[in-house]
């Protein structure tokens, strides 16, 4: 209503039809409320004094009558208002399909909020007619005025002759908004089989999953305009998003295969409502956490986020971000949610085909390894003899492998540390899992780390194809590590990581793998002493020597040789198909005095050397070639071990078997408490009882 107030004249009865003609041509070409009430404001002021004119429609879903559109010459505070049926007047009309006129708003008790509003407008009276058509009640047509009693019976008379032909333009209005919301709501459900219809085509057609969330990526920027894409899939081990695929030209901050955090990221909050979620940049900030961060520092503006989910299992979620201000709608969010439900079946089935080819290359590796470990022959369950040294090693195998505990077994060359540590691995609770070894010495350097963390397909020259490393191999078991002082000092930090937090990556992958893995390590060498020169790290010494176990040498048990020589001549006798009934006493004897430096594998070369000479029912054994080496060992050795034995006990006597602190036995002896203790157990030395 543009013109200004002015007073207002009734309609002669006479042009009456020439009015209603007025009003005909008026609302014909009208689609829309707001510019119909504009046109009428102007000729019904011919007929009534108002100053503001309202459409109230009925809402039959909700049951509310809903002001819909405002014409006034001053401003007004209510553009959408929702009252009761019982609660409008509007209502009222609606129901009794009777003008409803108040003369005075101050005097209006039925309807205390309509005549508050129109108080603040600066209404004093209002007059409402009922909108109806032949098939249908629509609602009321509102006049109101800043006068008092401003509206006659004659003129309510002629306003309701005019609302009659209002009525069918309002109705045709809303029957061509409907028709509008129907064509719209068919192309958007076109739209949405066109994009299930190609995504459908895209997920049949590619195997690679990269190249699947490309043509994904694709189909849906198709139907909604966006810039940024990603695909996370939850990790249940770390409670966190594991970003699979990303589609965005950004800066680089968001990567692949980078894990995200639950809690306080978009993704989190639909995966953990079930339900899709919006983002404007506002909740962005909102996050306070690092992915947040992230997406704002890519300039990332809105997001949308909806869970995959396939058979009530919530797998990860599909997001969308866009670059400009534009926040997404209810219908982005609903295309996304379909195109989402699609894509959870393709990762489902690529979840389970991942798993497969692991546990497949897996059972592979394990059947080439185990076969390998058929070939060779291992008697880890024989551990022959009955000397003190042997069972208080015994003793500590027994009380070590119930707990999962990393295990450093020390002592010299051929004492049998592999046999300890298989004997260790078959009395814990992994002894029906694998047991996976691997000599450190043994592997070059530049291979070592292949060996033990696996490597991708191309990670360096020669790795034509994947391969799994120990540490994946033995995961659930446990993993020998032979001669480990011979680990490069390069290598030692990815080796204690794996030992604190059972994780690693393999050469030439950004994906971190968890194991559980028990690791029992070997040496004959003094790694103290590498941890006081540099070349062993000493936070890796201290976390393999949870529970050290030093293995005696042969020649400080010789008790236990008679019976490994009878042992091993009916071993190799019978792979030999040989008899052999008897070993002569000074063969035994020049045996038992020898001081074996290179321990039981030594004996055992030498025995199987003895049966392969042997042609009758007597072992056959070349006792010259032991006196020889039998002297020195046996008498300056032992002469030496049992002074050190004698100074040890002293000092333990004097300190009353206190190994540690300023006046302690180790500073006594000028020795650290550690190396005092390995000697007292290597010497056999015990605690006298009370």
């Amino acid at each position: 209503m543009s013109e200004p107030r002015g007073d207002h004249r009734a309609c002669a009865p006479g042009n009456l039809y020439r009015m209603l003609l007025d009003v005909s041509h008026a609302t014909a070409s009208h689609r829309d409320l707001k510019s119909l009430l504009s046109d009428l404001a102007g000729l019904l002021r011919r007929v009534a004094r108002f100053d503001r004119l309202a459409i109230v429609l009925h809402d039959p879903e909700r049951e509310v009558m809903r002001l819909h559109t405002i014409v006034s010459l001053e401003p007004t505070f209510a553009s959408d208002l929702e009252l009761p049926v019982p609660e409008s007047p509007a209502g009222l009309v609606w129901q009794t399909q009777r003008p409803l006129v108040v003369p005075r708003v101050d005097d209006e008790t039925r309807f205390a909020e309509v005549a508050r509003i129109l108080r603040d407008e600066g209404m004093r009276s209002f007059c409402i007619l009922p909108l109806t058509t032949p098939l249908r009640r629509l609602g009321g047509l509102s006049f109101a005025s800043q006068d008092e009693d401003a509206f006659s019976e004659a003129d309510v008379e002629v306003l309701q002759e005019l609302t009659t032909q209002v009525a069918l333009a309002v109705d045709n209005v809303l029957h061509h908004e409907a028709a509008q919301q129907a064509q719209q709501q068919l192309a958007r459900e076109r739209d949405r089989l066109e994009l299930l219809l190609e995504v459908n085509n895209a997920l049949v057609s590619n195997l690679d999953r990269r190249a699947l969330f490309s043509a994904i990526s694709g189909c849906v920027r198709r139907a909604v305009s966006h810039d940024y894409t990603s695909l996370a899939v939850y990790d249940t081990e770390r409670n966190a998003f594991d970003m699979w695929a990303i589609e965005f030209a950004g800066k680089g901050l968001i990567k692949e295969h980078m894990f995200v955090a639950v809690e306080g990221s978009p993704a989190g909050a639909a995966f953990t409502a079930g339900e899709p979620r919006r983002f404007e940049r506002a909740d962005l900030m909102a996050l306070d956490s690092d992915i947040g961060r992230l997406l704002l520092a890519e300039g990332i503006q809105s997001m949308c986020s909806v869970p995959l989910t396939v058979h009530g299992r919530r797998l990860g979620t599909l997001s969308i971000g866009r670059l400009g201000g534009e926040a997404f709608t209810t219908c982005d969010e609903e295309l996304l949610s379909s195109v989402a439900s699609q894509v959870a079946f393709s990762v489902e089935n690529a979840l389970a085909f991942h798993e497969i080819a692991e546990l497949k290359d897996k059972l592979a590796a394990e059947k080439v390894y185990l076969e390998d470990e058929i070939r060779t022959e291992y008697n880890f369950e024989e551990i022959i003899g009955q000397s003190a040294a042997l069972k208080r090693v015994l003793h500590q195998v027994e009380t070590v492998a119930p707990t999962d505990s990393a295990v450093l077994i020390g002592g010299e060359t051929g004492t049998g540390k592999e046999l300890i540590a298989r004997a260790i691995h078959e009395l814990s609770r992994r002894r029906g899992r694998t047991f996976v070894k691997l000599n450190c010495a043994a592997i070059p350097t530049g291979l070592l780390e292949s060996e033990l963390f696996g490597h991708e397909r191309g990670a360096f020259t020669g790795a034509i194809a994947q391969r799994i490393g120990r540490f994946e191999l033995a995961d659930g078991g446990t993993l020998f590590l032979d001669e480990v002082g011979d680990i490069p000092l390069e290598l030692q930090p990815k080796l204690l990581r794996v030992l604190q937090e059972q994780e690693f990556e393999r050469l030439g992958s950004t994906r971190t793998k968890r194991v559980d893995v028990r690791v029992v390590a070997a040496t004959n060498r003094d790694l103290e002493e590498m941890v006081a020169a540099g070349t062993f790290r000493n936070d890796l010494y201290y976390r393999l020597n949870v529970f050290p176990v030093t293995l005696p040498p042969l020649r400080e048990r010789p008790e236990d040789i008679p019976p490994l020589v009878r042992y091993f001549v009916q071993k190799f006798a019978r792979r030999m198909n040989k008899r052999i009934e008897t070993i002569p006493a000074d063969a035994m004897t020049a045996l038992s005095r020898y001081a074996w430096p290179g321990n039981v594998r030594e004996l055992e070369n030498a025995v199987e050397r003895a049966v392969i000479v042997t042609s009758g029912p007597a072992l056959r054994v070349l006792v010259s070639e032991f006196p020889a080496r039998a002297a020195a060992p046996s008498g300056g050795t032992a002469t030496l071990e049992a002074t050190e034995r004698e100074a040890i006990l002293r000092a333990l006597h004097e300190t009353n078997w206190v190994l540690g602190g300023p006046h302690g036995a180790a500073t006594r002896l000028g020795l650290k408490r550690t190396t005092l203790q390995s000697r007292i157990q290597k010497l056999g030395i015990d605690r006298p009882t009370a």
